[in-house]
């Protein structure tokens, strides 16, 4: 038997990710802490610290590359900033691999920073891994403005991941239609590191009224005064709480609508948190209203801290819950039924709790951190052997 031509040892690698409270933020942040923590020489680049990398010691490198304004461009080129960064890394340490969260623009200043080292003798060009996160092809990627460009990302990166099948569908459906240059798409889920996530003491949430928690980056695509009113109609008449977390462009209009139904103290709005593990293990549901979802990572912590959910029925989420075992899935534009079935499951607290312990179970087995991890370590490692072997 041959033996294998896979690169062994540390690699040398770049991550580009949006700095938010979002999923790709946080899974990038994470993924570079546990590659970091494996024996990784990593490099991460962003126009911003990640909160979850600014609230970590890890030995991740962090490059923060702002571009420069000038009244010559109506905003600052962080993207080409980024770019500069990764050849400055690369020309003077070496860069086997780079991994961007986000068709657009990381993908496209990776494969930019490809191209621009591979006119120097002295070292390989960085190989180019994207992970697509959902907006990226729904969204933005999808608008006629940028199609071309995220069609060209699809085809130009040496692996391209999604972090769901329902993802990877949708990507498949929008770009890659031709038979004759069909797109090689991997899906590697969303992890959680189920040690920091964890469930509180039995019995510790028995006491005081009904909680549930939502977490978001506030978008419009999550729906968080549809979510504030459903709630509202069905904890009337109760002492039921909903504590929300993050902050964004619908928070104002959330606030306004627990106004509206006289919601006073029993909504709360905490803002951008790190303390994420103590208040969603604090709760007895976990509530997701959103209108499109690639996966929900936000549901998958609080299922790892033991925590049900009741979201809507979009998107990947069917891949990480599983209906009336870890939490219950509803349509998506079914604002009474989102609110009865809330009302039920707020009244009945030891079927929270049993789902609840459901949850944790499943996310254990399923989206563990370590073993997400390696297979992203793995896909490396075929990508740079496969180069090799060229």
């Amino acid at each position: 038997m041959a033996a294998s031509t896979e690169p062994r040892g540390p690699l040398r690698l770049g991550v580009l990710c949006h700095p938010t409270y979002g999923g790709s933020g946080v899974l990038a942040s994470e993924l570079a802490l546990s590659l970091a923590a494996r024996g990784h020489d990593v490099h991460l680049f962003s126009h911003q610290v990640p909160p979850r990398l600014a609230a970590s010691s890890g030995p991740v490198q962090m490059h923060v590359s702002q571009g420069l304004p000038y009244p010559l461009f109506h905003s600052t080129p962080h993207d080409l900033a980024i770019t500069s960064a990764i050849l400055d890394v690369h020309r003077t340490s070496g860069l086997d691999l780079l991994h961007a969260h986000y068709a657009l623009p990381h993908a496209v200043s990776a494969l930019l920073a490809r191209l621009a080292a591979s006119d120097s003798s002295e070292r390989p060009p960085p190989r180019v891994v994207t992970t697509l996160h959902g907006t990226d092809i729904t969204i933005v990627g999808s608008d006629p403005s940028y199609a071309p460009l995220t069609h060209f990302v699809l085809r130009a990166s040496d692996a391209v991941t999604t972090v769901s099948e329902s993802l990877r569908a949708a990507t498949l459906a929008h770009f890659c239609d031709s038979d004759a240059r069909p797109c090689a798409i991997e899906v590697i889920p969303n992890f959680v590191d189920t040690h920091r996530f964890r469930p509180r003491a039995r019995g510790a949430r028995a006491a005081g009224p009904a909680h549930a928690v939502h977490v978001s980056n506030f978008r419009p695509v999550k729906r968080v005064p549809w979510l504030v009113e459903a709630f509202a109609r069905a904890t009337q008449g109760t002492e039921s709480r909903l504590t929300l977390i993050g902050d964004g462009p619908e928070q104002a209009a959330a606030r306004d609508k627990a106004r509206e139904f006289g919601l006073g103290c029993r909504v709360r709005f905490l803002g951008e948190r790190d303390a994420l593990p103590e208040l969603l293990a604090d709760a007895d549901l976990f509530l997701l209203a959103s209108r499109e979802e690639s996966f929900g990572l936000s549901a998958l912590e609080a299922m790892s801290c033991g925590v049900p959910v009741l979201a809507t029925r979009v998107g990947g989420l069917p891949e990480v819950v599983d209906h009336e075992r870890s939490g219950v899935l509803v349509p998506p534009d079914d604002l009474d039924f989102f609110a009865g079935t809330l009302r039920e499951l707020l009244a009945d607290r030891a079927r929270c709790a049993a789902m609840g312990a459901a949850a944790r179970a499943a996310t254990v087995e399923r989206f563990e951190q370590d073993h997400i991890v390696a297979r992203y370590e793995d896909l490396y490692r075929r990508v740079l052997a496969r180069e090799a072997r060229r």
